[in-house]
């Protein structure tokens, strides 16, 4: 397992936390694995986590922040014509990722079943989502007043459905990747069906 060697004792026990669950998974990951990873030393999780799951559970919390700020980014980096290609934008970073992703997408999905019987994993995650939430939610509003558009219903629900739909294509994608539409069909199958349900 490779070291991380590069920035303080916090941000290396993250790097090498989410290397030990990129390479090992959550359940088989040791303390001692943490600490080889990172070249930092035990005591350093504790003062820095508290506990060997409390620094795991930073790590996954961690990329699915840094997620979120990639898509942000890909949204407004530059001024969208309409709608449409705001979603389509935000699709591509949340769906044509999945490859360049897949460690990490791996280690999110493993975290799952860990998460049901683990009240502090579930408690982080849950987190994590309600933060995707809200700065979707932003996003959305922030899009709507750039685009001067109106929406039918709460943009925290417009998040919600987006984020299913990411993880319902995430699961099809680590199964059959061939499989799984793109972002750009993920789009046309909405566009779709607004107009039968119109």
């Amino acid at each position: 397992m490779a070291r991380t060697e590069a920035g303080g004792y916090r941000e290396r026990l993250l790097a090498g936390a989410m290397a030990c669950l990129q390479e090992k998974g959550y359940a088989r990951t040791t303390a001692r694995d943490l600490v080889a990873a990172s070249g930092t030393n035990l005591a350093s999780i504790g003062y820095h986590f508290g506990s060997k799951d409390a620094l795991l559970h930073e790590a996954i919390a961690g990329f699915f922040d840094r997620w979120i700020a990639r898509v942000e980014r890909s949204m407004f980096d530059t001024e969208a014509r309409s709608p449409r290609e705001m979603l389509e934008r935000a699709m591509m970073e949340l769906v044509d990722v999945f490859e360049e992703l897949r460690p990490q997408l791996t280690v999110f999905v493993e975290a799952y079943p860990a998460a049901l019987r683990e009240a502090a994993l579930r408690e982080k995650l849950a987190d994590s989502y309600a933060r995707c939430r809200q700065v979707g939610a932003d996003m959305v509003r922030r899009a709507v007043a750039q685009l001067g558009v109106e929406l039918p219903t709460a943009p925290e629900v417009i998040v919600s459905v987006l984020v299913a739909i990411t993880d319902g294509l995430l699961l099809q994608w680590l199964l059959d990747p061939a499989a799984t539409p793109d972002a750009r069909q993920v789009v046309d199958a909405l566009a779709a069906l607004s107009v039968l349900f119109a």
